[in-house]
């Protein structure tokens, strides 16, 4: 029992150092109104009318307030072959609230700030591969399990709807990040699907409990949300709260 309780408690001091650093580091903006942080355009994403290609972009930035400390928000932005703008696929748990489908697909800038933390690309994909990708990507948004339903936490969240895209469309083998709490939370499948990155395989139960063994993901280990990982072919290690650090 004592081997137990020691066990559980480093556990809990692995998964509570990330966020704490994130906490105390100053880069969470805590107490914004969502009303004024900012939205504008980044200007990471190409522009449309100068890029003829079909492109496919997956964003993660840091969530909204104190959610933040913990976790990411991401989002798909698709702009098919000669078209003058980008269309986003996002989760919008506020929507739930107002009974309005929390799955949002609509024109928009790919690249907005998220409430006044800047984004990172995960995925950045060209030409016919994208093109490929964007007609699944389509489908799959439309055939999304929780059109109406939205929950922080474990899911399903804005980070259970990105993975679900990446399991149904295996060309973007999308990498999410350990800060994107809910990606474990299986949206077409009871215990047992595929990687978010669609490169290998994971058990997961309702998103509080399970492991990922994948090429693209490493060995991942979900304890409450929280992930623990790592990747010896790409030489990293996913800590909550922190993310993808590099050993080398």
């Amino acid at each position: 029992m004592k081997k137990f309780s020691k066990a559980l408690l480093i556990i809990l001091v692995l998964a509570l150092i990330g966020p704490l650093l994130v906490a105390c580091s100053g880069s969470i903006k805590l107490g914004q109104n969502w009303r004024t942080a900012d939205r504008s355009s980044t200007g990471i994403a190409p522009k449309p009318d100068l890029n003829e290609e079909a492109l496919v972009q997956i964003y993660a930035a840091r969530a909204f307030n104190w959610r933040g400390i913990f976790a990411v928000h991401t989002w798909i932005a698709t702009k098919e072959k000669n078209a003058s703008n980008y269309r986003v696929h996002q989760v919008v748990g506020w929507r739930a609230w107002n009974s309005l489908p929390v799955v949002v697909s609509e024109e928009d800038l790919p690249d907005r700030s998220w409430y006044g933390y800047t984004p990172e690309i995960l995925v950045d994909l060209r030409g016919a591969d994208a093109e490929v990708a964007i007609k699944a990507i389509y489908q799959a948004v439309q055939e999304y399990n929780y059109q109406y339903r939205y929950s922080v936490w474990p899911g399903p969240n804005s980070n259970s709807f990105v993975a679900e895209i990446g399991r149904r469309v295996p060309k973007l083998s999308l990498k999410l990040p350990a800060t994107a709490i809910g990606k474990d939370f299986l949206v077409s499948s009871v215990l047992f699907d595929k990687a978010p990155s669609a490169t290998g395989y994971q058990f997961s139960l309702y998103g509080l409990l399970g492991i990922t063994l994948a090429r693209e993901e490493g060995l991942e280990v979900n304890f409450l949300g929280l992930n623990f990982g790592i990747n010896p072919l790409k030489l990293m290690i996913n800590l909550p709260g922190l993310g993808h650090l590099g050993l080398i």
